[in-house]
């Protein structure tokens, strides 16, 4: 009971009372339904779909080197069917081949939801629940947030659809068992968005989201051990079994095995176009990597992913082909 003054009738009294209560009532109940209002509304907020952009997709394509390895350049040619699959790309545990992301609904992506999209990217888990090889780079791409991947699906999806069935793998158990994946990504994944370093600058963090996660440059970049995990203390030191065969160079800043001695400008200008500082170009992958992605790049994504690219520690490692003894 609230104190009441003493000495009023109690007739009074009860007038009083419920002069005093009701308003209380009336707000709190007033205080109790705007909470619930804006608890309700944050709720649908947060289940609410996100909607894809086709022009940050592209971009996000871009960012990803334009898929490279899901068109078979390499054997086919400038006229291979984009983003079709087919293209064989060779591991110390023999022959994988990437796959068709096409809107092709029966042999592509077509009928893929943008939440398994997402899951497919970050978790390295199909529709149908079995784990992807990791020769899909998941391990990278699981940095990438939600909405640029429902981004890049939206532009995937205005794609020509192609009808081509993917390969299996040509590889020996148990390297071909899709359920002893789940022990490789116990010993090698960790599932998680990228999350910026506050004490870095807005251009540097934007090229270590880049080169991590959408560029996945890392994948090719970085020796793998003898699980075929990536060895995380030679981070872009460089890999003697890149993509395909090919050699790998030293990402780092080290001057003498790495790009220390390359300015911000080389490498802005050898991701437009290929060119390295003593005139050399690349080739393989890396080359059509460039051409149909990361050469369409804004230059404030050319320059956020060279700021980063020379921050990275030193590291004295020069990459040789393997001895054929």
């Amino acid at each position: 009971m609230w104190g009441l003054p003493q000495g009023i009738p109690q007739t009074q009294k009860g007038i009083l009372q419920k002069q005093i209560v009701d308003p209380m009532t009336n707000t709190s109940l007033f205080v109790v339904g705007l909470f619930a209002c804006l608890a309700w509304a944050g709720l649908l907020s947060a289940n609410e779909p996100l909607l894809g952009d086709t022009e940050r997709g592209r971009r996000v394509f871009d960012q990803s080197g334009g898929c490279s390895c899901h068109t078979n350049y390499s054997k086919e040619g400038r006229n291979a069917p984009v983003l079709a699959g087919g293209r064989a790309l060779s591991t110390p545990f023999g022959i994988y081949y990437s796959t068709n992301i096409t809107p092709d609904l029966e042999t592509g992506i077509g009928r893929m939801s943008d939440a398994e999209f997402i899951t497919a990217m970050q978790e390295g888990i199909a529709p149908d629940g079995q784990n992807y090889f990791p020769i899909f780079p998941y391990t990278s791409f699981t940095g990438m947030s939600d909405q640029d991947l429902v981004d890049l699906r939206a532009y995937l999806s205005t794609l020509p659809p192609v009808k081509r069935v993917n390969k299996p793998a040509d590889v020996m158990p148990p390297f071909s068992w899709r359920w002893g994946v789940s022990l490789w990504k116990w010993l090698n994944f960790k599932a998680g968005r990228w999350q910026p370093d506050p004490s870095r600058s807005e251009i540097w963090n934007r090229g270590d989201y880049l080169v991590n996660s959408p560029s996945h440059c890392g994948e090719c970049h970085t020796p793998r051990d003898w699980t075929g995990g990536l060895d995380r203390s030679m981070w872009l030191a460089g890999s003697s079994d890149g993509p395909e065969g090919e050699l790998a160079p030293n990402i780092t800043s080290d001057s003498k095995t790495g790009i220390g001695s390359w300015h911000l400008r080389d490498l802005i200008w050898f991701l437009e176009t290929g060119f390295k500082p003593d005139g050399d170009d690349t080739q393989g992958l890396m080359s059509e990597m460039i051409e149909h992605g990361y050469a369409k790049l804004p230059q404030a994504d050319l320059e956020a992913i060279a700021t980063y690219l020379k921050s990275v520690p030193p590291i004295d490692h020069r990459v040789q082909a393997h001895s054929s003894e």
